[in-house]
């Protein structure tokens, strides 16, 4: 059960957390990424409870991530799918289990392996702009239109204005 809400955070990744930050919901996204689409199927595959899966598809619909369709009337019988929304998280995810597999793989190595375009690949985050990767060593940080100050955001909000003011982030 979920302690703390973060959906009144000034802070897209806090806000992003509320809605698929739980263990389960990224390996449900995952599933249905790569294709189970039913809640049997889910359910086997990640050995989750009924009622704890019917929870999460239940916020992820609301979420608008994920849809419910219906695929048979007699009996009624529906199966999952990824919104745009959903869609979205899957390089995120992706970018995920490739952090895992070089910093937490199994000891025999990673389980799945990526290719794009039919050719093998480590996948990694990149510029839009110039298509190389992002570290933390070259990305900047600006404030953006959303920017206040508020849980989650108190000091950053401060440590980016005054960076702000004073980019050679000279003391005076």
């Amino acid at each position: 059960m979920r302690q703390t809400s973060f959906a009144d955070f000034h802070c897209s990744l806090a806000r992003s957390l509320d809605l698929i930050g739980d263990w389960w919901t990224p390996l449900i996204i995952r599933d249905l990424a790569l294709g189970l689409e039913r809640f049997d199927d889910l359910a086997a595959n990640l050995g989750i409870s009924r009622n704890l899966l019917t929870n999460r598809l239940k916020g992820l619909v609301e979420a608008n991530i994920v849809e419910r369709v219906r695929y048979s009337e007699r009996p009624p019988r529906d199966r999952y799918r990824l919104t745009a929304a959903g869609r979205d998280l899957v390089p995120i995810l992706i970018a995920l289990t490739a952090w895992g597999d070089r910093w937490a793989a199994p000891p025999d190595g990673p389980p799945m392996l990526f290719s794009h375009e039919g050719h093998p690949c480590t996948p990694t985050v990149c510029c839009s702009t110039c298509g190389q990767p992002l570290s933390r060593d070259t990305l900047e940080v600006a404030l953006g239109p959303g920017a206040a100050p508020g849980p989650g955001t108190h000091l950053i909000t401060r440590l980016l204005q005054q960076e702000s003011n004073d980019p050679q982030g000279s003391s005076t």
